[in-house]
């Protein structure tokens, strides 16, 4: 069952390989995910970082988890 990032880490899995870093605007990743980002997500850094403790957000876990799961195609 796709997650509610599931169409982003597509997005990143699609990137080209040699793609070794991607920026995007709040905007252009709710428009990936068809829906609107938390809140916490505009107002808290911790919401995105994947080595802070009380990460919340895609991100958390110790490690990108859409990232990580994009760039092991």
């Amino acid at each position: 069952m796709p997650g509610k990032y599931t169409p982003l880490e597509n997005y990143l899995r699609d990137l080209p390989e040699s793609q070794r870093e991607v920026t995007l605007r709040f905007e252009e990743i709710e428009r990936i995910l068809n829906s609107k980002l938390p809140s916490s997500a505009y107002e808290d850094r911790r919401w995105w970082d994947h080595e802070t403790e009380g990460a919340r957000g895609p991100m958390r876990g110790g490690g990108s988890r859409v990232w990580m799961s994009a760039k092991n195609r």
